[in-house]
C-alpha cells in the first residue's frame, strides 16, 4: 500500500497528520457518498476566490439538507490554516468534504447526526508550459452522469469513469454532450469560442457551474469579449474557433485537438491568451487584496 503524507488535515474539530486521520465504516459519505465538497486553490499563501467556493458550498449543502456546520470565518480560518501549514509549497489547493455523518444504514437522510468534516491541502500542479503553448487533446463521450451535475457531490463514480475514458485515450479530458449538447468535461467546465465571442452552456441543473463560470465572465468584460451562455450543438464545438476547458486545477486551458480533428488553426488563440494573462492577473489582484506574502511583515 503507498504511505500516505503527514500533511496536515483536519477532521471533525482537530488537526492531525493525513494519514492519522480515520472515519467511521458507517459514514453516510463512505457508505453512499452522501456528501458534498470544494476544492479551494491558494497561491503562495492567498487563498482564491474564496467567497465564490464558499457560496457554492453552501449552495451544495442546502441541496442535500446537510446543516453547515461553520460559518464563512470558520470556513476561511480552517482553510487558511491548512495553507498556512503547506508554506513550503508555493500553490496548493484546499480539499473540503462534509458528509451526512455517521448512522446505521438507511437509504433516508436521516435526521438529528452531526455532519463529518473533513479538509486537506494537496500540492496543486497547474498545466505545463508546453500544455499552454501547444494546447491538449481531448475525446468526446455521451453524458451518462445523473441530473443533478449542479451538485458538487461525492458521488463521484460517473466522473471517474468519464475521466477514466479520457485516460484510456491518451487525452488531458472528456468533453460530455448530452442529447448532442454540450455538457460539461469529466472534472471541467467546457467554453467554445466563436467569431470572438466566448460560449458556454447555461447555468443549471445539467452542469457544474465552476467558480470559474464567473470568473470568465468578468475577465471577459475586463478584455471588452463578448461573453453568453446557451445550449451548443455538438458540431458547433468541433466548428469552433476556439476551444477551452477550466477548473481550479487548470486555470484555463486551451483544447487544440479533439477526437484528433484539429480545432480551429490547431493552435491556441487570441482569446485564451488573453483571458489566460487575465487570470493570471486576477491571481495578483487577489494577493494584494488580502495579507502580505509569505516572509513579508504586515
Amino acid at each position: 500500500m503507498q504511505a500516505l503524507p503527514a500533511t496536515l488535515c483536519h477532521l471533525d474539530g482537530d488537526y492531525l497528520p493525513l494519514r492519522d486521520a480515520k472515519i467511521s465504516v458507517l459514514d453516510r459519505g463512505f457508505i453512499f457518498g452522501d456528501g458534498i465538497y470544494e476544492v479551494i486553490p491558494a497561491y503562495d499563501g492567498h487563498l482564491f476566490c474564496l467567497d465564490e467556493h464558499l457560496a457554492r458550498l453552501e449552495r451544495s449543502l442546502a441541496e442535500v439538507r446537510i446543516p453547515n456546520p461553520h460559518d464563512r470565518e470558520g470556513w476561511r480560518a480552517l482553510a487558511q490554516r491548512l495553507v498556512d501549514s503547506a508554506a513550503n509549497e508555493a500553490t496548493v489547493s484546499v480539499y473540503i468534504q462534509v458528509t451526512r455523518g455517521v448512522a446505521p444504514r438507511d437509504h433516508a437522510m436521516v435526521q438529528g447526526i452531526a455532519p463529518t468534516v473533513f479538509a486537506m491541502v494537496n500540492r496543486l500542479t497547474l498545466p505545463n508550459e508546453a500544455a499552454r503553448t501547444n494546447g491538449v487533446k481531448c475525446v468526446t463521450a455521451d453524458e451518462f452522469r445523473w441530473a443533478k451535475a449542479h451538485i458538487k457531490s461525492t458521488s463521484l463514480l460517473g466522473a471517474v469513469i468519464a475521466r477514466q475514458i479520457g485516460v484510456d485515450a491518451g487525452a488531458t479530458e472528456t468533453v460530455m454532450f448530452r442529447d448532442e449538447w454540450l455538457s460539461e468535461a469529466a472534472s471541467s467546465n467546457v467554453w467554445v469560442v466563436k467569431d470572438g465571442t466566448v460560449y458556454g452552456p447555461p447555468r443549471d441543473n445539467l452542469v457544474l457551474t465552476g467558480i470559474r463560470y464567473g470568473l470568465l465572465e468578468r475577465l471577459c468584460a475586463e478584455r471588452g469579449i463578448p461573453f453568453a451562455l446557451r445550449r451548443i450543438a455538438r458540431e458547433e464545438v468541433f466548428a469552433a474557433d476556439e476551444l477551452m476547458i477550466s477548473s481550479a486545477t487548470k486555470e484555463v486551458l486551451p483544447v487544440t485537438l479533439l477526437d484528433d480533428r484539429p480545432i480551429g488553426n490547431g493552435r491556441p488563440g487570441p482569446i485564451y491568451q488573453s483571458l489566460y494573462a487575465a487570470y493570471q492577473e486576477a491571481k495578483r489582484h487577489n494577493a494584494q487584496a488580502q495579507q502580505p506574502p509569505r516572509g513579508v511583515s504586515a
